[in-house]
């Protein structure tokens, strides 16, 4: 039996759900993080010295960072589906992967803790205005390649890449702010929640 731990607020514990739910995969939750057991504690940090969620634990161990993790089940589990076998499809979807990990998220931190998780410190209009932009900017990107592909973010079939796609266009358009007109997000974001495996993580009071 797997095991995941961490909160369903949390953006990147939810993408390991969706894709455990779209593999049919049998799994354990355990809340860590925000309002929970603490990630700082020295049973937490033993399993991830960066105190962050989630981390998932199989019988080989642990293993942390929410897109490596997503990877790893697609490879073990997938068979193919998720995550291509063939090298150039796969370095595709995971194009995609990683440019939401390393150029679209960092784009909405401030705007995101101001507005759609109101925290405090987090209140610079300059800041905000800023953060707003950037991440307009980032999902234009998107909507370009999702208006060449008519479907998904590597490619007519879903995969990996959508997922971890998915749950950043939820937040995007969950966030109280002024978003661009972006319809080739919306349509995209629309086909991703007739998806039953999204479905439980497309929530409406968790961006």
């Amino acid at each position: 039996m797997l095991k995941i731990l961490g909160r369903t607020s949390s953006l990147n514990v939810r993408k390991v759900l969706w894709t455990c739910d779209e593999l049919g995969l049998a799994y354990e939750r355990e809340d860590w993080g925000a309002g929970f057991a603490s990630t700082r504690s020295p049973e937490f940090l033993a399993l991830n010295p960066n105190g962050l969620v989630p981390v998932l634990i199989d019988e080989q161990g642990a293993l942390y960072e929410s897109n490596t993790i997503c990877r790893y089940l697609a490879a073990r589990f997938g068979h193919g589906h998720l995550l291509p076998v063939e090298p150039r499809p796969r370095a595709i979807v995971e194009q995609w992967m990683d440019w939401q990990a390393t150029d679209l998220n960092p784009t909405w931190g401030y705007a995101f803790l101001a507005l759609g998780r109101p925290t405090p410190g987090y209140d610079d209009p300059a800041r905000i205005a800023a953060s707003v932009e950037a991440w307009n900017r980032a999902m234009a990107i998107l909507d370009q390649r999702l208006a060449e592909t008519g479907a998904h973010a590597a490619g007519h079939d879903f995969t990996l890449a959508d997922v971890v796609l998915g749950v950043s266009v939820h937040r995007w358009i969950r966030t109280p702010m002024a978003r661009a007109d972006l319809p080739a997000v919306q349509a995209y974001y629309a086909r991703l929640k007739d998806r039953p495996a999204f479905a439980p993580w497309a929530l409406d009071e968790v961006p």
